[in-house]
């Protein structure tokens, strides 16, 4: 309802700027999707030729109303971590000729050089081309018949062996992680080559990175990326750095962990990895993510710094095979539209590229119109079962809106 009062208000007072009508219709649709529990609050950032078009914080953590979301709160950006860290740390090392497409997976990481998947390329990988398993579920691995845990899997106390903090409850073996990379490297291949999203070596990356660059994988993310663009409150495990009130919580997990995910990263996967893994596990507010993915559209430029060549994002946001919208990390937008099955806008440009999260959040930059687009939701809360986000179409509505109202065609 709101929605379509926005719209007849921006009708009936034409005189109004394109910026003051896309807020009124960007409130709208916000407080619609609120009051229909597509989310309890959110932040929307927009950028325009450079220009902060719309920087807004909107209702609150939870639906009991206590605490309201400001700028600064950090939001769980789910998969939307795929092309915001490990990503650009291999555009750079690709830049540098420590990273090569289409070399095979044994090249690059030894523990994979006796598995079937030891000939995949990084082009199929990053592509989701690669006949990859869409994902497991490593705590359900872990589990006996009976739904108890194996043993050295996990203990409700940490001691010297028990050592990866999953909650204040619960905690996993410190050599787990080897029966993880086990399961991914066991894991059957599909019979046929097509797209198909996957994060499994996406949740190996880190180490895979680490492995190449023989470095800490935390520490090149922050020093070539994050802190020379002043992302600073971008990070994982969120709570070492941050107090609990600033960090939005997501899901209320009845399966795994049973409790509310508040402060830790959603994604079970990355929890049993400590946190960090390129599948899932960054926190951010919309500014610094922001500082990312203007860095991308702007070619690798960000304030006057070069960060990357322009080559390098031009092939890493490319359209890589028939049949596939995917980049190299990056999602892309359909090849033929089809409303219903498209989460961004209808106008989004060829060139477009972004990437949306399990948690309710999404980015999209387009280089041609010069336009970004940031929503951070967590539409999990209280349980993943809440799916008016993608009923009432709001994340392309919301996106759709900043096309009507500031692209002039």
């Amino acid at each position: 309802m709101r929605y379509l009062l926005g719209l007849l208000l921006v009708l009936f007072h034409g005189s109004i700027h394109a910026q003051d009508s896309l807020e009124i219709v960007i409130d709208s649709i916000v407080l619609d999707a609120i009051d229909s529990l597509a989310f309890p609050g959110a932040q929307i950032l927009i950028v325009k030729d450079d220009s902060l078009v719309l920087h807004k914080a909107y209702g609150h953590h939870t639906y009991n109303k206590i605490k309201e979301v400001e700028l600064h709160h950090l939001y769980d950006l789910a998969s939307v971590t795929k092309v915001s860290s490990g990503l650009p740390l291999l555009m750079k090392m690709y830049e540098v000729g420590k990273f090569e497409l289409d070399r095979p997976l044994k090249k690059d990481y030894s523990k994979f050089k006796r598995s079937n998947k030891k000939n995949l390329t990084w082009r199929k990988i990053l592509a989701h081309q690669a006949r990859l398993e869409p994902y497991l579920v490593f705590w359900k691995l872990a589990q006996e018949e009976d739904g108890r845990y194996k043993k050295n899997t996990f203990s409700n106390r940490q001691d010297k062996n028990y050592t990866i903090p999953i909650n204040e409850n619960l905690y996993l073996h410190k050599k787990y992680k080897k029966k993880m990379v086990d399961q991914i490297k066991d894991s059957p291949l599909l019979d046929k080559e097509q797209y198909k999203y996957s994060g499994l070596l996406f949740l190996l990356m880190p180490d895979i990175i680490s492995e190449i660059l023989k470095t800490d994988f935390e520490a090149q993310l922050k020093v070539n990326f994050f802190d020379r663009l002043g992302a600073d409150r971008i990070c994982y495990n969120p709570l070492s750095s941050f107090p609990l009130e600033e960090i939005v919580p997501t899901e209320i997990d009845t399966l795994f962990r049973k409790q509310l995910i508040h402060g830790r990263v959603h994604d079970e996967a990355a929890a049993m990895l400590g946190g960090v893994s390129c599948n899932a596990g960054l926190f951010s507010n919309a500014e610094s993510l922001a500082k990312l993915f203007r860095m991308y559209m702007n070619k690798g430029v960000f304030e006057g710094g070069r960060c990357l060549k322009e080559e390098t994002v031009n092939l890493f946001t490319s359209y890589q095979f028939a049949d596939n919208r995917r980049g190299l990390g990056f999602d892309k937008p359909l090849l033929e539209y089809n409303a219903r099955a498209a989460y961004i806008a209808k106008s989004a440009s060829p060139d477009s590229f972004g990437h949306s999260g399990f948690t309710g959040t999404f980015v999209w930059a387009d280089p041609t119109h010069n336009l970004l687009f940031i929503l951070l939701s967590n539409r999990v809360y209280p349980y993943r079962s809440q799916r008016n986000l993608y009923k009432m179409d709001i994340r392309p509505k919301l996106h759709q809106a900043a096309y009507d109202y500031l692209i002039r065609e």
